[in-house]
């Protein structure tokens, strides 16, 4: 198999890659053999990077239940890899549907022929890698300061296991999976959560080369009569006029797509991230300041956990704007050089893209950046809620 999924995103291409290094994207041209194989695969590593945490982090929760400091400590963690096993099973079982967006998309971006198309490509897949470096940055900074910052003979994260960890080679070996997984585990949930970013930021794209291309309907034309076009003229610009409609059509069934793949999923996140930032807040204020490495590391946690719910609310918020703005690049076409024909069917269009596209995580809460920092302020809130009870 080809190790790196090609696409005209690098975003894409380096999350998908990801997802198939790891086992959670069967190449297309497989047989059916081969992806048997690859789904033997796919189990083993879901139960290598999550499945062995999920159940020692739940036996782990309900033998500390009661111990507020312990429990959370368990508890970021535990919320973190639930979220991450409900995306993992969400793109495995709508493989197909997902494969169909990144294709469409793919092919859509790969088509643009001109300069100015080509920098707006240019412009949305580096916005794009920006957001994804700095996600792999932090998540990296992280990882490597769980895993630098446990004491000696202990673990790098609280889990319960049915075998003295504090003795060798139990506990070298246990040290290995525990920072083995930790690590591939989040970058993996760094794929995972770009990759639905990347796919709303080209579909916000495409919608900016349709504005583009509806500002420039007449490129090339010399149109001299104010009112009347010539013939050859009139149909190039209802040819171009046409192009547009199924482009936007396209993009709206995208959009469709997108919200039906992942709003589910999107909600959970948000959900699970709401409390992850409270609680990581939390334990961030109890760490011992005598350990730095383990500070450092809750710290840049926190941030990271704020930063995933932002790279979806931004990306959400942007589409909205970018579809928007539609009606008004349609409105700087030059209408009043076109014919009345031209006119209404420019006019339907400024009607029909009036209302914006508004992504939703499962049809509770709109992706915007008003919604991030309505999490924010609930994880905020809940904060001062587990002080509280702490105090008390």
């Amino acid at each position: 198999m080809g190790i790196i999924v090609k696409n005209a995103t690098l975003s894409v291409t380096v999350s998908l890659t990801i997802l198939q290094t790891v086992g959670f994207w069967a190449p297309q041209h497989w047989t059916d053999t081969q992806k048997q194989f690859y789904s033997f695969y796919s189990l083993f590593s879901f139960m290598f990077l999550l499945g062995t945490y999920l159940i020692i982090q739940v036996v782990d929760l309900a033998l500390i239940w009661g111990d507020l400091a312990l429990m959370t400590g368990t508890a970021f963690l535990l919320f973190t890899n639930l979220a991450q096993a409900a995306k993992i099973v969400n793109i495995v079982g709508r493989k197909q549907r997902i494969q169909n967006i990144v294709n469409n998309a793919d092919r859509v971006l790969s088509e643009v022929t001109t300069k100015e198309e080509k920098d707006i490509v240019k412009s949305c897949n580096r916005e794009m890698i920006v957001l994804q470096v700095l996600y792999f940055f932090l998540t990296m900074v992280t990882s490597v300061g769980w895993a630098t910052s446990a004491e000696s003979g202990q673990l790098p994260l609280r889990a319960w296991y049915p075998y003295d960890t504090t003795k060798s080679p139990a506990y070298a070996l246990t040290y290995v999976h525990q920072v083995g997984a930790l690590l591939i585990a989040a970058n993996l949930n760094v794929a995972k959560d770009t990759l639905v970013a990347a796919l709303i930021g080209q579909c916000r794209c495409r919608l900016k080369l349709l504005g583009h291309a509806l500002r420039n309907l007449a490129k090339g034309m010399d149109i001299e009569d104010e009112y009347v076009l010539t013939p050859e003229q009139e149909k190039t610009m209802r040819r171009r006029l046409g192009s547009c409609v199924v482009n936007h059509q396209e993009a709206l069934e995208a959009a469709k797509e997108l919200q039906e793949c992942f709003s589910e999923p999107t909600f959970a996140q948000l959900t699970v991230s709401l409390i992850i930032i409270c609680v990581t807040a939390f334990q961030l204020s109890m760490s011992h300041p005598d350990n730095i490495v383990r500070l450092m590391s809750m710290g840049t946690y926190l941030l990271n956990m704020c930063f995933q719910v932002f790279i979806y609310c931004y990306q959400g918020n942007q589409l909205s704007e970018e579809s928007s703005e539609i009606a008004g690049a349609a409105y700087e076409a030059p209408w009043y050089k076109c014919s009345m024909r031209v006119r209404r069917s420019l006019l339907i269009v400024m009607v029909r893209t009036r209302r914006a596209l508004r992504l939703t995580a499962g049809g509770f809460t709109t992706l915007s950046l008003a919604s991030f920092m309505a999490i924010i302020k609930a994880s905020y809130s809940l904060f001062t809620l587990l002080q509280q009870v702490d105090e008390d």
